[in-house]
């Protein structure tokens, strides 16, 4: 992997919320670094924040956005969130209507969960 140009605080946390989105780097880290697994990523705050608010109801990525910055006191770029919500749909935790322009998501299957990487 690759950044182009100069590098900013932008692509770098679109690099890291790669490697998270991938299953994140605890195996290759050495072994006098410690991870505290009670500290949720991103992609895992993501996933909480959707079932805890908005498993009764359909939603847009911008309510997931906004609700995240309410709740984790955190910015996250739209298209990251909009990222997650995909992974998602892709493991089959939710279900996804409407045009590209305006996905409309909602929770499908807790049951689904077991799968996270």
């Amino acid at each position: 992997m690759a950044i182009e140009g100069s590098v900013t605080r932008e692509k770098v946390e679109k690099v890291l919320d790669y490697i998270e989105l991938m299953g994140g780097v605890e195996g290759n880290l050495p072994s006098n670094k410690v991870i505290n697994r009670s500290v949720q990523n991103r992609f895992e705050k993501t996933l909480s924040l959707v079932l805890s608010n908005f498993s009764n109801k359909s939603f847009l990525s911008k309510e997931v956005q906004q609700t995240y910055r309410s709740v984790y006191g955190e910015e996250v770029p739209l298209s990251t969130i909009s990222t997650y919500l995909s992974r998602l749909v892709d493991r089959g935790v939710l279900g996804r209507s409407g045009s590209s322009f305006e996905w409309r998501y909602n929770v499908k299957s807790v049951g689904s969960l077991g799968a996270t990487h």
